[in-house]
């Protein structure tokens, strides 16, 4: 299964009962993380979910509270005997930044690998995910992403049995490999039903509301959503430093309509998110406020 995991909801700075926005997923054995922040490493702790299997890194822009937990990340990753490559994504100066960072960090028994953003919208596939960078509104370069589990489409028994292909050659199709069967090659698309809806989160943080956000999150299974101000008369503080009331979010996912939504970035100020919660579900009804280590498992749609 898709799980998914909101490590931290602070913005800001870590508190003593709330660490910094960091997410992580984890699929078939491949996890991936987004933003890192101080304290990610003991939200993670905390939650359970190891460091080594992190395959893929994505920054949403390069402030402190989103990515000065990296090199404490990468040494504890290279203390766990780790050799396979390390794929970074963010915005342009990725590697200038991490480079930075690293000075502190070394050496480490693994490469770093640089992905950097420079249209307003990147299509990107690691491992098992289909990531979808998009521009948001923030105060310098930030970015949002969706993580998408493709579903490939159903095998069609029949069609194997037509095309004369022996069983053996079935799993190979199904995985998506072409087979080669005297002197003939077969392609998945000859026994492979039409794709099928597959799964989608949406994260983004750190931005006033955005047309690229509605069209991001637009009927994904998770939308995750800054909401750094709850309380009624923050609207003008939220212009002026970029970032997202609680009605802003939930009027984006009324548009987008996600399956449910999770606010997250919260200010050191706003102490119970829940409180406000009430005036967003009457704009959008499958919100809740996230919180520290909220997990979620997302499944496909059963047929």
């Amino acid at each position: 299964m898709f799980d998914v995991c909101l490590l931290g909801t602070g913005g800001m700075m870590p508190l003593p009962y709330r660490w910094l926005t960091s997410l992580m997923v984890r699929y078939e054995g491949s996890q991936l993380m987004i933003d890192c922040g101080e304290g990610t490493q003991i939200a993670a702790k905390e939650k359970g979910w190891s460091f080594k299997p992190i395959d893929v890194l994505c920054f949403t822009h390069y402030h402190a509270d989103h990515i000065s937990g990296l090199p404490g990340l990468l040494l504890t990753m290279g203390n766990a005997e780790r050799t396979e490559p390390l794929l970074l994504i963010g915005p342009k100066g990725l590697e200038r930044v991490v480079c930075a960072l690293k000075t502190i960090a070394p050496e480490l028994p693994f490469p770093l690998e640089f992905l950097e953003l420079t249209e307003r919208e990147q299509e990107i596939q690691a491992g098992p995910y289909q990531i979808h960078a998009f521009r948001v509104n923030h105060n310098i370069v930030c970015y949002g992403y969706s993580i998408s589990i493709p579903r490939a489409g159903k095998f069609q028994v029949e069609k194997a049995k037509e095309l004369g292909l022996p069983v053996q050659y079935w799993n190979p199709l199904q995985k998506g490999n072409s087979v080669t069967y005297e002197g003939k090659t077969y392609t998945p698309d000859l026994v492979m039903g039409p794709e099928r809806r597959g799964l989608k989160v949406t994260y983004c943080t750190d931005t006033r509301p955005t047309p690229a956000i509605v069209e991001a999150a637009r009927s994904a299974d998770l939308f995750i959503c800054e909401g750094m101000y709850g309380e009624p008369g923050k609207e003008q503080k939220a212009v002026e430093h970029k970032h997202m009331t609680f009605a802003e979010a939930a009027r984006i996912a009324k548009e987008a309509q996600p399956k449910e939504m999770w606010l997250t970035h919260f200010s050191p100020s706003l102490n119970r998110p829940e409180e406000y919660m009430d005036d967003v579900r009457r704009i959008f009804p499958r919100a809740k406020a996230g919180k520290d280590g909220k997990t979620k498992e997302l499944k496909f749609d059963e047929e």
